[in-house]
């Protein structure tokens, strides 16, 4: 029997609004470029080019707001009106029982003409890139490094959007995006990280504030 844990993120991004589950066996598909998956629609579980009937039966749990899959973890974001209490038991069960089975948790399709219907079918952001500056490599090196594997830790993932102005843009993904004080504590670290790292030189605009988290 394969093992599940799960566990409520961490206290310092507030009410739990997500649950992070960490089954004993990969999530993602086998050569897919981006490090998570997510689905915000119970529409975007069946179209390609990445469709999962779990996440569809997730779906069908009332309160369920989105499905998260990282490497080797699942999160789930319940609506702020629902409770954890009449929630967790059915999609405990859900992850469980496809767990169990063996079941692949993602399929992969071959319909090239439909649109994405998934967050994360592109390739990861963060990867090397021989385009990008001195700077921009930097800022990316950060991201892999120290600020990924504490969000993924916490049910979650980050995307680069870009270097622009001064700026460096990012999206939060997952247990991260939904909640106003974890925006606030990982913007806050982040700054202090790119300010620390990369140096004040290079955010040509607003050099105290470095960082915007796009919605």
């Amino acid at each position: 029997m394969a093992s599940l844990l799960y566990f409520r993120n961490s206290p310092r991004y507030g009410p739990a609004s997500a649950l992070k589950f960490l089954p004993d066996r990969q999530i993602l598909p086998q050569g897919l470029s981006s490090p998570f998956l997510e689905y915000l629609a119970p529409r975007s579980t069946l179209a390609p080019p990445y469709p999962s009937p779990l996440a569809a039966r997730l779906f069908n749990v009332d309160g369920i707001r989105s499905v998260f899959y990282g490497p080797d973890f699942i999160t789930i974001t319940k609506a702020a009106d629902a409770n954890w209490a009449h929630i967790k038991p059915e999609v405990f069960s859900l992850i469980t029982e496809a767990v169990n089975s063996g079941e692949q948790m993602v399929s992969t399709s071959n319909d090239k003409t439909s649109p994405a219907a998934q967050h994360g079918n592109a390739p990861d952001s963060l990867a090397y890139d021989e385009r990008d500056s001195e700077v921009v490599a930097m800022i990316k090196e950060l991201l892999e490094t120290r600020i990924r594997p504490a969000i993924q830790d916490d049910g979650g993932d980050v995307d680069y959007c870009g270097f622009e102005n001064g700026k460096v843009l990012l999206k939060l993904r997952g247990a991260c995006r939904t909640c106003d004080s974890s925006t606030v504590t990982l913007k806050n670290g982040i700054e202090s990280m790119l300010m620390h790292y990369v140096g004040p030189k290079q955010f040509q605009t607003r050099p105290s504030n470095p960082l915007t988290l796009k919605l």
